[in-house]
């Protein structure tokens, strides 16, 4: 028989069925568009500030710095005068908040214009004005033409910028023309001014944040590095990509991992799709069998089927997802704002590897989920292809057989999760396999169950409710796969809100326990997990000498390069007298305190101790101003606010080997019987003009706190959304599949007599009871997913002890999502039998 009459008969099959053609489509699209939504937002994020970066870099071999303060400017200064110096030139760095426009936060970039030109090119560009006037006067800048328009401004226009809660007034005096798109693009939101103007603007007077060179070979390097004064290294431009890369490692690969599992809801809905495509066409592909048609050519047709769905399916995600995309590259730009350095990304760049990774990932997919339905639509004998009750038989009796390779996978997904490693890989391998693994248990409960409640079902429905229950295991080939797939479906929404659920309550716990003081004291920062600005001199004491105030605590952020990893460095001054809001995984609170007051010491949060395999009684090297220094661990804290590690040291220590003198943050702790409202006004009005600060009482910065937190899990609630609405159409598809392949079934039962309400309720209890099924089967489920991204994933992912919280709400929800989709399901197909003809729908084709 000619390939091109069974690719005819294909298409007819796939047109009689219109509904079910379209909701396969849809749940390939959906979950091939998360995936690529998702990588293309978070690609497109880390390219700019990759590109913004290597940009600014310029061609620089190598760069000069130090500790969290930089390198005093005298540095670059007794370079150039040395011998045989090399090319060399001074750069301070920051970011400061634009107040006009969309107030995005802009780099600023301070250089020497004299030494500038074997490094940045495009710093000579100026099209109008004159460059030399930022030498001459305060305040002056030149910008891309791209930032003058986003900001609004022109040559000669001024504009506000903030940083560290302190307003400047900043004028253009020429603008850049870069010399390609690209550079165009990297330099969006680049301001560029003298070096003086820029340490007077970051205050950062004396200090340079790097000297950037041009090395022509390793004696070279090796003569530097011989002169170099204690607490400067010599480091590559590119190491500043690969820690980047280091730090969002986890953040992204959790993001990609929580889309892939929209896509594997996707494949169980292929999967179904296929199986009720192969499950109604039984009788037909026994005829073609027997009329010579080969296992091969049935095989083919199969398949070919799933490939143009899948073809059409991922071509519509591919689309779907860049829409998406274009949504999401606002949440991911603001999630890495919040938790790991100021980036601004408005444009979302098509990245044609991920255009081709998702091409790939919805058709193989497609064809993986196929494989099974193809192979058992091939293998069958004319004459067992075309009797039904064989089929239904064979089912039966393979079910314990697959419940035990069920069990047997679930065991070998529980040693996989169970492998003493920080690797994510095994972890996600035993995830998928434990889903696998319960899936395969389906069809043996399924049977089970469904015997148990015909009798509870004919009491209360009688002989409907009967007929419901064993219908549902006389249909076990055809039940058992649809509520595998809604299984899954509404599992991985059950599990991705309880993790969610999980991290908010131990972080609110966390809070509660660690914000002990009564007003929080601070200037603005442009990344909300840590205030790396400094108060200005002076305001500090100010405060702490306001009436009402019984004790104060300081706190300085600085950020450290620890074994290459930006680590945040926190110097703490801690209050005589409250009790110290530190709770330890690691060491006894008294003695962790008394071991602190020895030289050289520090804690180290959980996250720093798991990433990095250091433990109480370890030493950690860190970059001082006085070079290398070995610190010994006395403790190990609980904290939440940064995934890749904190070091906090006495503040006396830290003055011991850095020469930074700032304050980043003031608690404050009320006398007995002040007003805490009227200590923070009184706060409001000591500051005056001096600084803009943030002044907040305790419940504020609590509330603020959360709001951070739900804002970079905003994401997440996003793709939980999706995998809902994946898991809905899931439910739709399959038990709508169902109810019409039992077109002749119900036509039976109307020709004996049933009446068309009789046939509505039949129809109801049945999709009803298979809703109550598939929820059922989701909630152990998906609290085993929920405890394994909480103990297993996130731990090895952030390096944090959450505790799991069951939530009532989520559970319902997942009952809700099954039965309620059940309902929707049941309606068309009871519809379409109660309006049809038995005799039409009796007559065999």
């Amino acid at each position: 028989m000619s390939r091109r009459l069974l690719a005819r008969a294909s298409g007819r099959h796939l047109g009689k069925h219109p509904w079910l053609t379209a909701l396969s489509l849809l749940g390939i699209a959906l979950g091939v568009s998360v995936v690529v939504s998702i990588d293309l937002a978070s690609t497109s994020a880390l390219r700019a500030f990759e590109q913004s970066t290597e940009t600014v870099a310029g061609s620089a071999t190598h760069q000069l710095v130090g500790g969290p303060t930089g390198v005093p400017d005298s540095l670059y200064r007794e370079l150039r005068l040395r011998p045989g110096a090399p090319l060399a030139a001074p750069v301070v760095e920051g970011s400061v908040r634009a107040t006009r426009g969309d107030r995005r936060p802009l780099t600023v970039l301070g250089v020497d214009p004299f030494a500038e030109a074997p490094f940045r090119p495009y710093t000579r560009g100026g099209t109008t004005g004159s460059v030399e006037t930022l030498l001459t006067e305060p305040g002056t800048v030149l910008i891309p033409a791209t930032t003058a328009r986003l900001l609004g401004v022109g040559v000669g226009d001024a504009f506000e910028v903030v940083v560290g809660g302190l307003s400047r007034s900043l004028r253009v005096v020429a603008l850049l023309s870069p010399p390609d798109e690209r550079t165009a693009r990297a330099l969006e939101g680049l301001v560029l001014m003298d070096v003086s103007t820029a340490q007077e603007l970051l205050g950062r007077t004396g200090r340079l944040s790097r000297i950037d060179l041009k090395l022509s070979s390793e004696a070279e390097l090796a003569r530097l590095r011989e002169w170099l004064p204690k607490g400067v290294e010599v480091v590559r431009p590119s190491a500043r990509g690969g820690t980047i890369d280091q730090m969002t490692r986890a953040f992204r690969t959790n993001l990609t991992a929580l889309s892939l599992l929209a896509l594997v809801v996707g494949m169980f809905l292929i999967y179904n799709t296929m199986t009720f495509s192969v499950v109604q066409r039984r009788g037909l592909l026994g005829r073609l069998r027997a009329l010579g048609v080969t296992r091969g050519e049935l095989f083919a047709m199969v398949l070919g089927e799933a490939a143009l769905l899948g073809a059409v399916g991922t071509a519509a995600g591919l689309l779907l997802g860049v829409l998406l995309g274009r949504g999401l590259v606002g949440l991911v730009t603001q999630t890495l704002n919040d938790l790991y350095f100021v980036v601004s990304v408005r444009r979302l760049s098509l990245e044609p590897w991920t255009l081709a990774k998702g091409l790939g990932l919805g058709l193989g997919a497609t064809l993986v989920a196929a494989l099974m339905p193809a192979w058992e639509a091939a293998r069958s004998a004319p004459v067992t292809t075309m009797r039904r009750s064989t089929a239904e038989e064979l089912t039966r009796n393979r079910a314990p057989k697959l419940a035990l390779l069920g069990l047997l996978i679930l065991g070998l997904g529980g040693g996989l999760l169970a492998l003493p490693t920080h690797a994510l890989l095994p972890a996600y391998a035993g995830l998928f396999a434990v889903l696998l693994g319960t899936a395969l248990l389906v069809p043996w409960t399924t049977e089970r169950l469904a015997l148990g409640a015909a009798r509870p079902l004919g009491a209360a429905f009688g002989m409907l409710g009967r007929m419901a229950a064993r219908g549902v295991r006389a249909s076990l080939s055809r039940t058992a796969v649809a509520l595998a797939a809604l299984m899954v479906a509404v599992a991985t929404t059950v599990g991705v809100g309880l993790m969610v659920t999980s991290f908010r309550g131990t972080v609110v716990t966390w809070l509660e326990a660690s914000l002990q003081a009564d007003v929080f004291v601070s200037p603005p920062s442009l990344i909300a997990r840590r205030g790396y600005s400094p108060f200005v001199p002076g305001l500090v004491e100010k405060l702490r000498d306001i009436p009402g105030v019984a004790a104060g605590s300081t706190i300085r952020v600085v950020q450290l390069n620890v074994d290459g990893i930006p680590t945040d460095l926190l110097a703490v001054e801690f209050a005589r007298g409250p009790e110290r809001p530190y709770r330890f995984k690691e060491g006894a609170p008294d003695t962790v305190w008394r071991e602190l007051e020895a030289p050289d010491t520090l804690i180290v949060s959980e996250p720093f101790s798991y990433h990095r395999n250091i433990h109480r009684g370890d030493t950690v090297r860190l970059p001082t101003d006085r070079g290398p220094q070995d610190f010994r661990v006395v403790g190990v804290y609980f904290d939440y606010g940064s995934d890749t590690g904190t070091v906090l040291l006495p503040r006396t220590t830290y003055e011991r080997h850095f020469d930074d003198r700032a304050v980043s943050g003031l608690a404050l702790y009320a006398a007995p019987g002040q007003d805490v409202d009227a200590l923070v006004a009184r706060v409001l009005e000591r500051t005056g003009d001096a600084q803009t600060l943030i002044v907040r009482p305790n419940r504020a910065l609590r509330e603020g706190s959360m709001e951070v937190f739900d804002r970079t899990f905003t994401i997440t609630q996003v793709l939980r959304l999706l995998a809902i609405g994946v898991a809905f159409i899931g439910v739709l598809s399959a038990l709508m599949a169902l109810q019409l392949e039992r077109a002749r079934e119900f036509a039976v039962l109307r020709a004996t007599g049933l009446t068309p309400g009789q046939l509505w309720g039949l129809v109801s209890l049945q999709t009803g009871l298979l809703g109550l099924l598939a929820g059922l089967f989701a909630v152990p489920l998906g609290v085993a997913l929920a405890a394994i991204l909480v103990y297993v994933i996130n731990q090895r992912s952030f390096g944090w002890t959450l505790q799991l919280a069951l939530t009532p709400g989520i559970l319902g929800q997942a009952l809700l999502l099954a039965l309620v989709a059940a309902a929707l399901a049941g309606l068309y197909p009871a519809w379409r039998m109660a309006r049809a003809n038995p005799a039409l729908a009796l007559r065999e084709e």
